[in-house]
């Protein structure tokens, strides 16, 4: 078998050759409306595709680039700037770009944007979120004008779930720290304007190689409080929202007879982070006596509105092929979480608060205060605490403070998701492995580390499986995430975009086909 091969089987844990020929389809619009409004709950914190950090940016990049490949609605990897590619060696993938296309400053993509993209992403300067995605490429190289050549440093099987990074123009990106205020990529829409905290406009781009977007103008409104966005769907004032959404207004958008309402099961999770550097967090005792305190039940059931499905480990049910119910993390019981913070030495005093060595037990729950089930969440979990003697302070913060703190590692306790998350390698390496660069918490166990190396380098799926059965294993006894919930993708739809389907990751592709 190819590496090429290997590594479209590892993506969906079955073996089947991969599609070279046309990109991936996209559902058409019956009467494609002239500007489509898209609410959103958070700005975005860049639009260069290599720093994109949330949601907003993750859509966005969408329409506004292209990568070498395209993901499909099962992560499959399709023909886009890359209209074919080879596998000379285990080691070794030969991409061929497809010709004639054009930034959106009128600037032809040619092989040498691609080296720029791929070597900047992994250089620790840019300090790219993602970046761990793509350290296993030792070289990228441009063989010709149209033909990049990438070199492993070992065989690393997601790699074709990473492929879709947006392709940046090197003259036009280079040296430029304001290029994610202003990007430019080859994609369906160009960049138009952007109020920060309010709104980002983009039109279509009428020379984008795939065909001209029937939708003309994409205007993506910020806004942040969930029932607003849902009032303002019901208003008529938007035609498209995703959850998250209030479980009230989900109910109250799904009976309004001219909106459609879509569910699908998402690439995403719900999870409590745990800084495993801090002193009180450090001892997976006390993380796993906390987690027992964690009302998961009333979480996903009545704050969220069993919307979402209740989560037993990290391992997602996306990929039935990764997917194990036998790794279970703990569940709430109240009544052993007391005995276990007592076994710490951590007893409750006179004034009902627990102490150590004449210490309070005092710590620190966050969130980003745009979410309002989050915040409900975290007041639910201060009570719990608080019940169970400790002192608990509420930290609910606008989202760029809020990742400001968990990315400065200067936080204690989170709550929040992760999303886009198309492979299992994504859901654990870069946050979990020792040294990844998502990995806020600070966490670190050889076992966990051996497990994901192996989950990245074996070739076939039933060891990759395997591999993060094991992984999962151990994070549910260490507890540097509680996984709350594996999130269901809600969305509303109105009567302007009939045809429009949503993706588990939630991105607008549909909105980029073109006028027949």
């Amino acid at each position: 078998m190819t590496l090429k091969l290997r590594l479209h089987s590892l993506l969906l844990g079955t073996i089947a050759s991969l599609c070279l020929g046309a990109p991936a389809a996209l559902a058409d619009l019956v009467n494609p409306p002239e500007t489509v409004r898209v609410g959103l709950d958070v700005d975005s914190l860049s639009l260069d595709a290599r720093l994109a950090a949330e949601t907003t940016s993750y859509r966005l990049d969408d329409l506004l680039y292209d990568g070498l490949v395209r993901l499909d609605e099962n992560f499959q990897p399709k023909p886009a700037l890359a209209t074919s590619w080879e596998t000379p060696d285990p080691l070794t993938l030969i991409f061929h770009l497809r010709e004639g296309v054009k930034f959106h400053n009128g600037q032809p993509l040619t092989a040498d944007d691609v080296v720029f993209t791929y070597t900047t992403m992994v250089d620790p300067n840019l300090n790219a979120r993602s970046r761990s995605l793509y350290e296993p490429i030792d070289s990228v190289t441009a063989l010709d004008e149209h033909t990049v050549q990438f070199k492993l440093k070992e065989p690393y099987a997601p790699l074709f779930s990473y492929l879709d990074l947006g392709i940046l123009p090197r003259a036009a990106a280079e040296g430029n720290a304001e290029f994610g205020s202003a990007p430019i990529g080859t994609g369906p829409f160009r960049f138009d304007s952007w109020l920060r905290g309010s709104q980002i406009n983009l039109v279509a781009n009428p020379d984008y190689w795939g065909g001209e977007p029937a939708v003309k103008k994409i205007e993506a409104i910020v806004v942040g409080n969930g029932s607003a966005r849902a009032q303002a769907m019901e208003a008529g004032d938007l035609d498209l929202i995703y959850s998250p959404l209030p479980p009230a207004e989900v109910g109250t958008l799904s009976a309004n007879a001219k909106l459609s309402h879509s569910v699908v099961p998402s690439v995403s999770f719900i999870y409590v982070n745990f800084n495993t550097a801090d002193p009180l967090l450090s001892d997976p005792a006390m993380r796993t006596a906390l987690a027992k305190l964690i009302d998961q039940a009333t979480i996903v059931d009545q704050i969220y509105g069993g919307l979402d499905q209740a989560a037993a480990s990290i391992l997602m049910p996306a990929f039935p092929w990764a997917y194990d119910a036998s790794v279970t993390q703990p569940t709430f019981d109240v009544e052993a979480a007391m005995a276990e913070l007592d076994a710490l030495g951590w007893k409750v005093g006179a004034d009902g608060i627990r102490a150590k060595d004449g210490k309070q037990l005092a710590l620190t729950i966050g969130t980003n205060s745009e979410d309002a089930e989050r915040v409900q969440s975290i007041e639910y979990i201060q009570n719990v605490f608080t019940s169970a003697g400790i002192k608990t302070e509420l930290q609910a913060v606008d989202y760029p403070t809020f990742m400001k703190g968990n990315q400065g590692k200067t936080y204690q306790i989170s709550f929040l998701s992760w999303g886009n998350l198309v492979d299992p390698d994504r859901a654990m390496y870069g946050q979990l492995h020792t040294g990844g660069n998502f990995n806020w918490g600070s966490y670190s166990n050889p076992v966990v580390d051996a497990a994901l190396e192996k989950g990245r380098s074996e070739s076939a799926p039933e060891a990759r499986a395997a591999a993060y059965k094991d992984a999962a294993t151990q994070i549910a006894k260490d507890l540097p995430y509680y996984i709350v919930a594996h999130q269901r993708l809600h969305a509303f739809t109105s009567e302007k975009l009939k045809g429009f389907e949503p993706d588990a990751r939630g991105f607008l592709t549909d909105l980029a086909a073109p006028a027949k």
